[in-house]
């Protein structure tokens, strides 16, 4: 990756951290571009935020300012030694005092276009594929029950 990039993504990182948590981003971050199913990530063991460059190029840049925001709070409560995973109290009121969202919105790219939606007879799972699903073959994965083709329309 281009260092002067880096530069910026690392000044940015600190600016934020700065303004939101009053308290400097000493570690290291990088785009990953092998991260698909989210925006960043934050890596306990090396300090490191890694971002999903993509969000970079197809959302808005307050999408991607969150999404930093986000990764900041796993990062700067990880270092304080409080609790720092998406299920934590400390976690999620740390996400409300800085204006940060708890996750984040799927990629323009990555929004599939499903045909067919499947419903269990018996606790109503719903079930969208791109694909016919043989419903004599096939079950719910939930419960068991049969499952029917729903008459929504996509």
């Amino acid at each position: 990756m281009d260092p002067l990039i880096e530069e910026e993504l690392y000044k940015l990182v600190n600016e934020l951290s700065l303004d939101f948590f009053n308290k400097p981003f000493k570690h290291d971050v990088n785009f990953n571009h092998r991260l698909r199913t989210t925006g960043g990530r934050y890596i306990p063991v090396k300090r490191r935020i890694e971002l999903n460059p993509k969000y970079v190029n197809e959302m808005d840049w307050n999408e991607f300012i969150g999404i930093i925001k986000h990764e900041l709070c796993h990062y700067h409560l990880h270092i304080e030694g409080k609790g720092y995973k998406h299920g934590d109290k400390d976690f999620r009121e740390l996400l409300r005092k800085t204006g940060s969202p708890r996750y984040c919105r799927p990629l323009p790219s990555q929004v599939s276009d499903y045909k067919h939606i499947y419903v269990c007879k018996k606790c109503d799972q719903e079930y969208k594929r791109k694909r016919r699903v043989h419903l004599k073959k096939y079950r719910c994965g939930k419960c068991g029950g049969k499952l029917a083709e729903s008459q929504k329309v996509l």
